[in-house]
């Protein structure tokens, strides 16, 4: 669908990917991962037409059409929320232009017995079924579900677009660009915006999905479940791998090992190339051997090494000072805002070293019962904060109170305390401020580099209370990491509101779910938690849905016209399913005999190579390693043939 083929692009004189080459296919859901900076979003951008690279290029099937969301984008208010999404059928004429333009080359076309015009046939097909399916009838269904699926409430369709927070607009964004249904979808950062069960319903559209998907997230629960393939961007270049996350997590450590042992045997070889230079030079009797050496050291190709896995690191806070048994406690809490009520006979009791999690459709409460709890704002009921209560509280717009005339380190160095302040350096690395980035000011850091740094001085403060709204949302992998294991470490009490769900599992034992004007307690970590509203929605829906009585028409339908269409239609697709199949197993029967044959010719150099020849040795494991990949994917491929014909 989409070949990119030695891709460059740098800016000035830094380079950030260059030589990258890679292909998008028809089912592929790639996870694009790598450091902030190196490149992912420059990638999506790039493969949407958005930016030009400095060299190389972008080929992308004849009518393929690709749909963008990005992190930042220019919302416009002038419809309601019903109407903007009904915006995403206006491609539907440009559809039928498709069609009719496809249609037309089939009939001037000969080649009936090629490749290519098979795959014609089949976009054909494929457009003309996804046209049948938008006629008008189903259009305000469609509107409706994925609304209702991404968080809205039905008495928001007819509201204003202009009425609701940026993230609840860049959700309306996200609905019309899956109600498109484009054959390409690319998504940066698509759960920043939304709460755990918008989250869930996105996962649950996106696997189900037939087209391709390129997905940036620092959600790895979300990425884990959605996508088969990982392409990470590192170094300037990338390593592509046909697994999840989580395998490609286990694959990349056995990745980086090699590289390290292959960058130590070749340190180990240029100390002793060098050596041998130094104590040479001068002798006239070892000048053609020391101007070989020279030369050779000149052509060495320097093997580098992944950046360090950050996640190893460990960051200790000081320990909390002794509270009172019960830091929280809340009996028939309430609140309003005029006439709206937002929660009501709200009681519950955290204990003294108790980590739970407050969750909910954004707008529920939580960030309100927050600020109730800071004293912020008022409220009617009881509310108890304990004795000698001393609360850290990360807000959201918490970057906004740094002092901008400071640099990163200095921000740091006046708020640690104790042997904290020796490993200063190390804690900023962690958190992607190593290097020259500790001395920046504050004033020129992005937004997201404010809410790290204000992330890390709220953190090394003596505190016995932390309270966290939505601390993840511009944190990557490795540095949720450093923050997940210094939170389970913690002594104190913490409250995280948060809808990452890989980052709260492990640190929460007890759940509060906000919805209805409600706040429900919930016993057990957040899968538990998970697991039960999954089993107490079945249950409803079994309630709802069981009739009173049924006649035996009703317990037998007939057959109609539109079934015996879904029937062909279904057969249809298992005979494009099985041609799929078995043209996979035969390209990766080729790549194994086509590997199997390097690694022959490798192995007869191997017995006359010196034990100097690292690049070898480094090509042999490199495509010992492909081929047991190749091979696992070959075993896959023929036990999917198998499933998809029986």
């Amino acid at each position: 669908m989409i070949s990119i083929q030695g891709l460059k692009v740098e800016f000035g004189s830094q380079v950030l990917f260059e030589n990258i080459s890679f292909v998008v296919n028809k089912r592929d859901k790639i996870a694009l991962v790598g450091k902030n900076g190196a490149g992912k979003t420059t990638m999506l951008r790039i493969i949407n037409g958005e930016q030009l690279p400095t060299s190389g290029t972008v080929s992308r099937q004849t009518d393929l059409t690709i749909g963008y969301l990005p992190q930042q984008m220019v919302l416009k208010d002038e419809l309601t929320v019903k109407q903007e999404a009904g915006r995403a059928f206006e491609h539907l004429q440009q559809m039928d232009a498709s069609i009719d333009r496809m249609n037309k080359e089939l009939a001037e076309r000969t080649d009936y017995e090629s490749e290519d015009y098979q795959e014609l046939i089949e976009r054909v097909a494929q457009k003309t079924e996804l046209r049948a399916l938008m006629q008008s009838e189903n259009i305000e269904a469609e509107i409706e579900k994925t609304l209702t699926g991404l968080g809205f409430e039905r008495s928001d369709f007819d509201r204003p677009t202009s009425e609701f927070s940026g993230g609840w607009r860049m959700r309306i964004e996200l609905a019309k660009l899956l109600l498109r249904r484009p054959d390409v979808l690319l998504l940066d950062e698509p759960t920043n915006h939304l709460d755990i069960e918008s989250i869930q319903w996105l996962e649950t559209f996106l696997k189900n999905r037939n087209g391709a998907l390129l997905l940036v997230s620092h959600d790895r629960a979300f990425i884990d479940n959605v996508t088969n393939r990982t392409i990470e961007i590192s170094l300037g270049k990338i390593y592509d791998y046909k697994v999840s996350y989580s395998q490609f997590v286990e694959l990349r450590k056995e990745r980086v090992e090699q590289q390290m042992r292959a960058y130590e045997n070749q340190q180990k070889l240029i100390h002793d190339t060098e050596d041998f230079i130094e104590r040479f030079r001068y002798k006239a009797t070892k000048a053609v051997q020391v101007q070989s050496r020279i030369k050779m050291l000149d052509k060495l190709e320097r093997i580098e090494v992944d950046e360090v896995d950050r996640s190893r690191m460990r960051l200790k806070f000081p320990p909390a000072p002794r509270s009172g048994d019960y830091p929280v406690i809340a009996e028939d809490l309430r609140k309003d805002y005029g006439n709206l009520n937002v929660f009501h006979d709200v009681t519950f009791t955290i204990k003294r070293g108790e980590k739970v999690a407050f969750v909910g459709k954004n707008g529920a409460g939580k960030s309100t019962l927050v600020k109730c709890i800071m004293g912020e704002i008022p409220f009617d009921g009881k509310l108890q904060i304990g004795h000698n209560v001393k609360i850290g509280y990360f807000a959201q717009n918490q970057a906004q109170l740094l002092d901008e005339t400071l640099t990163v380190h200095d921000t740091i160095d006046y708020v640690a305390v104790g042997d904290i302040r020796s490993r200063i350096n190390d804690i900023l690395g962690a958190f992607m401020f190593g290097g020259k980035n500790a001395d920046k000011k504050v004033k020129v850091l992005s937004g997201g580099e404010k809410s790290r740094l204000a992330m890390i001085r709220l953190l090394l403060q003596p505190v016995n209370l932390l309270i966290l709204d939505e601390p993840t949302n511009h944190l990557d992998m490795p540095s949720k990491d450093v923050l997940k294991e210094a939170i389970q470490a913690f002594n104190g009490t913490v409250i995280v509101v948060s809808h990452d769900r890989d980052f709260l599992n492990g640190i929460v034992s007890k759940v509060y779910e906000f919805g209805e004007h409600r706040v429900r307690e919930h016993l057990g970590g957040i899968y538990d938690f998970l697991q039960k509203k999954q089993l107490d929605s079945l249950q409803q829906l079994e309630v709802k849905n069981t009739p009173v009585a049924a006649t035996a028409a009703e317990e037998t339908p007939e057959p109609t016209a539109s079934q015996g269409k879904v029937d062909y239609q279904k057969q249809k697709e298992r005979e494009r399913r099985i041609r799929q199949a078995e043209k996979k197993v035969k390209t990766l029967e080729a790549k194994i005999a086509e590997l199997e044959e390097k690694l022959a010719d490798i192995e007869v150099k191997l017995s006359t190579a010196s034990t100097e020849d690292l690049d070898i040795y480094y090509s042999h494991s490199q495509i010992s390693r492909e081929l047991e990949d190749v091979m696992a994917q070959w075993e896959a491929a023929g036990e999917e043939l198998e499933r998809v014909k029986s």
